[in-house]
């Protein structure tokens, strides 16, 4: 089971960011099973540059919940499952950093799609997800917004979960299979 997760910000670090957008996709390895998305008011300004890339703004984020008001959704939706994502340390992060500061200790077992792809799809001269997806023909509807990645990120992870049943299964280096 797994839960395939992408996020905007208001910029690069967990430890000054927030979060200003969250895109869940349940996946049971096999298929999705459930998804949540929505926009989170980050109470504080959208710096121009993310407003750029993202299309996110002030006015938008203005009456979307705050992180704890969808605190409980994301715990309801990512216990017990690994959290996967495109460069999964970035999410992880941002997502463990926003339940600190609500006093709780958000873990999980993580997978990264960046790491994976470049070990079972070698030989790409970028494993950004936009360039990964092009080159594989994922259409991204949405790209830098969290919906859009999230089920561009869906369709890589479906692919990378081909690729690693046709190679007998990639081992950990604790020598546990991935999927």
């Amino acid at each position: 089971m797994f839960s395939i997760i992408d996020i905007e910000t208001t910029g690069h670090s967990a430890k000054f960011g927030k979060i200003t957008e969250i895109a869940i996709i349940q996946h049971n390895g096999q298929f999705i099973t459930d998804s949540f998305s929505t926009l989170i008011n980050p109470e504080m300004d959208i710096p121009y540059f993310i407003t750029d890339l993202t299309g996110i703004d002030n006015n938008m984020v203005s009456n979307a919940p705050k992180f704890y008001e969808v605190a409980k959704k994301i715990v309801q939706m990512t216990s017990g499952r690994t959290f996967v994502a495109h460069n999964v340390s970035f999410d992880y992060n941002f997502i463990r950093e926003e339940f600190a500061r609500l006093g709780y200790d958000y873990q999980s077992k993580t997978l990264c799609t960046v790491k994976l792809s470049r070990k079972l799809l070698p030989g790409h001269r970028s494993y950004s997800l936009g360039k990964l997806c092009a080159e594989l023909g994922i259409n991204i509807n949405g790209r830098h917004r969290a919906a859009g990645d999230a089920f561009a990120t869906v369709k890589l992870f479906e692919i990378l979960m081909e690729k690693n049943q046709q190679n007998g299964g990639l081992k950990s280096q604790n020598n546990y299979r991935l999927f």
